[in-house]
């Protein structure tokens, strides 16, 4: 039986939804399915993460803009599955952070973890974002690849609004816990996945039990976009 794990971090818990979509499709189709929560505990930033609403929404987000810029790492936890094991198939689920890959998930990615458990085998992500995903999904794969892994395939699911609205949405429910129709009294789109997410990720996992399945697969596919946004 093959193996899946399927890695992620999520804090609104979006990614860790279209993760039991892949889990369960996988499943149904004769693997043997892992997930793995990265746990994001640096204690500069992590105390602010721990708890949805936010206390300080607007201060807690633009907080995290400088260390994303430069793409810093931070301290994480990584599930003991991770190890558990050889995987044939691994999918890493990351959400966008100002423009690029998360912290925590680019930590992952960075350490010695990642690297046992990449190293010859194949890999895919999928990316749970705002509006930017396209500079986030080339980060997984190079940082993947780099670590020895065989890229298979991305994905990217995006929120309603434009740059603006989605923006208002997303600080919104951070700071509410809740979704709203209007924030500083603009009308606003509903924020997170959008309907149709499910079946959207269920097709993403058919393909990639599909291509991991076949001898002769190609590799370095073009994502594949789930509504709009521009990366």
């Amino acid at each position: 039986m093959p193996r899946v794990l399927v890695v992620y971090y999520s804090y609104t818990q979006q990614s860790r939804r279209v993760a039991d979509v892949l889990a369960e499709v996988f499943r149904a189709r004769g693997f043997d399915v892992q997930l793995a929560a990265i746990e994001f505990t640096d204690v500069r930033y992590a105390p602010q993460f721990a708890r949805l609403p936010l206390r300080h929404a607007y201060l807690d987000v633009f907080r995290m803009l400088v260390p994303q810029l430069r793409r810093a790492t931070g301290d994480i936890r990584v599930p003991d599955v991770v190890a558990q094991g050889e995987y044939d198939l691994v999918c890493i689920g990351s959400p966008t952070w100002w423009l690029t890959t998360n912290m925590p998930i680019r930590s992952f990615l960075e350490s010695e973890a990642a690297g046992e458990l990449l190293a010859g085998n194949d890999f895919a992500a999928y990316v749970v974002c705002r509006r930017y995903w396209r500079n986030n999904l080339r980060t997984v794969k190079k940082l993947g690849t780099k670590q020895g892994g065989d890229w298979l395939a991305g994905m990217h699911f995006a929120f309603a609004g434009g740059q603006i609205r989605s923006f208002l949405a997303l600080v919104s429910y951070l700071a509410t816990g809740e979704i709203r129709e209007r924030y500083l009294k603009v009308r606003i789109p509903a924020t997170n996945l959008k309907p149709g997410y499910d079946e959207a990720a269920r097709r993403f996992a058919e393909r990639l039990a599909d291509r991991h399945n076949t001898e002769e697969r190609p590799r370095a596919d073009a994502p594949t976009a789930v509504g709009r946004g521009s990366g």
